[in-house]
């Protein structure tokens, strides 16, 4: 099996059979919005889901890797509960419920590992992604910066497909801001240790907005 930082990009790969190459991260309905409309507006939104609701993935994230890495199941569990509290949408909670599923049934059949068969089959994508992190034998900060690369890269990825975009500038965008995306992992892996009920609860309503805007479409190109 590969090494830790191999392992750690295959974990965040969008190419992992896990989903996550079907979801535009809310980009596809902030553009058919008109708040998104070139790079520029492309690179705050990135900024943006960053900061908000990806900070808050990546703490939990970190956290569920730790509570993998420590065996204990009542937190992982603890975790998903918290999670969900903090997913007010409903449309975003069940794509997090399904990219959770998704990513540990791939998980099961790529490397199955004890600490899986005692923990639910359906968590929230962060804490199933922590998780597998952990059962990688990655730390909490690689968690965290796992799931913020992927979280990025979706909408990256996506928006060459839903408006005339350059990817080469789609993806400067993104990589003028990598060193607050690793400001954000690092705070993030702070929490690994912390009561789940005090982990970041950062909120992004327009976010909810745009994501329950998206399941209302009839015509869409993404799952979200």
């Amino acid at each position: 099996m590969a090494g830790g930082y191999e392992a750690l990009l295959l974990l965040a790969d969008g190419r992992l059979p896990a989903g996550g190459y079907a979801h535009s991260g809310g980009l596809e309905s902030a553009i058919r919005l008109g708040l998104v409309r070139d790079v520029d507006d492309l690179q705050r939104f990135l900024i943006g889901r960053a900061t908000t609701s990806g900070a808050v993935a990546a703490a939990f994230a970190a956290a569920s890797c730790r509570a993998c890495l420590d065996g204990d199941v009542d937190r992982v569990t603890a975790l998903d509960a918290e999670f969900h509290a903090r997913t007010p949408s409903p449309a975003l909670r069940q794509v997090s419920q399904s990219l959770g599923r998704q990513l540990l049934r791939a998980w099961a059949a790529i490397r199955p590992h004890e600490f899986q068969r005692r923990i639910p089959a359906r968590l929230n994508h962060p804490v199933a992604f922590g998780v597998t992190a952990g059962m990688l034998d990655l730390t909490p900060h690689d968690a965290a910066r796992g799931i913020l690369h992927e979280t990025l890269m979706g909408p990256a990825m996506a928006v060459v497909k839903l408006m005339s975009v350059d990817p080469f500038h789609a993806h400067r965008a993104l990589a003028e801001i990598m060193p607050l995306v690793d400001e954000v992992g690092t705070d993030a892996a702070a929490y690994a240790d912390s009561d789940p009920a005090d982990l970041p609860s950062y909120s992004a309503p327009l976010s909810d907005i745009v994501a329950e805007h998206h399941d209302a479409q009839e015509m869409r190109l993404f799952a979200s």
